[in-house]
């Protein structure tokens, strides 16, 4: 990472360690923020090609919850699972496991894909007092403002797993396709934040293992939505939605909050798909009335 995190003052405040966990036969890496002794425990679920550095920056508004950050298996720091294909139903299987291994009852979060994995868990027994979805996925991507680039983006990760090896993951890691990506997400006018926002998926958005989980995660991610296991989830739940986002528009999140027994939408202007990097400390205070988690002090 060469550019600097607009939100880096208040992350070095929070106190963060590194850890390890063996979950269906592969090593999760997963980071702990904030205060051993915190009354409330998360579990924070991260998106498509991402790895749990693209949650900082709302954490960085959250210094008083104890949150666990694992790196999904393929990505970042996780190893794949062994043996399996790294579908929707094995994610959500790993996240149960993983919850049970480290923080049982811990409230559950997800962004974009991880909001998927995440409702797919709950809804499949996942104990959890709460959850929280950010950029929630609930429609159809094919089906989005941007179904077109969908589509492209169909025929890219298809390219990328049928192409020789090493030609394919070139494709699948190159630098440019990122860039036209990170620029047609991001909405903000502020040339910094723009900058920090290029250079995190410059840095992270290629930290997969190798493209045949890419791969597997991408078909998950398009093949599903929130929709499917919103009717099973009977604990109360918050959506956090973009009123400009391409992936999901916001008049399908207002019928997405319809379909659970008891949820809540907060709607954030002006941004889009990218709420955890351009506003952050609008999630953040989402999530604090959600939870009732009072304003300490100095914060």
């Amino acid at each position: 990472m060469n550019v600097p995190s607009p939100y880096a003052e208040r992350l070095s405040r929070i106190p963060v360690q590194r850890q390890e966990v063996e979950v269906r036969g592969g090593t999760t890496a997963y980071w702990v923020y904030g205060p051993d002794d915190a009354e409330t425990t998360v579990i924070a679920v991260h998106g498509f090609r991402g790895e749990h550095h693209g949650l900082e920056s709302v954490l960085a508004f959250l210094p008083e919850l104890r949150v666990l950050a694992p790196d999904l298996p393929g990505f970042g720091e996780s190893a794949p699972l062994p043996g399996r294909r790294h579908d929707l139903q094995e994610y959500a299987g790993w996240v149960t496991d993983f919850a049970a291994a480290t923080a049982p009852g811990a409230v559950i979060l997800g962004h974009s894909f991880g909001s998927i994995v995440a409702a797919a868990a709950v809804a499949g027994g996942l104990e959890t007092p709460r959850l929280i979805l950010v950029n929630p996925i609930g429609a159809p991507a094919l089906e989005g403002p941007k179904g077109v680039m969908t589509r492209l983006a169909v025929l890219y990760y298809a390219l990328g797993a049928k192409l020789p090896p090493r030609i394919g993951t070139a494709l699948l890691r190159n630098r440019v396709i990122v860039r036209v990506m990170s620029m047609t997400m991001a909405k903000t006018r502020d040339p910094e934040l723009r900058r920090f926002i290029h250079d995190q998926h410059d840095t992270y958005f290629s930290r997969f293992s190798d493209r045949d989980v890419l791969h597997d995660a991408f078909v998950a991610s398009v093949s599903h939505d929130v929709r499917e296991f919103a009717p099973a989830i009977d604990v109360p739940t918050l959506l956090i939605a973009a009123q400009r986002d391409d992936i999901t528009p916001i008049e399908a999140e207002r019928k997405l909050v319809t379909l659970f027994p008891d949820a809540s939408l907060v709607e954030i202007a002006q941004v889009g798909h990218l709420i955890h990097y351009e506003t952050p400390s609008e999630a953040a205070g989402a999530i604090r009335r959600f939870l009732r988690i009072p304003v300490a002090r100095g914060r």
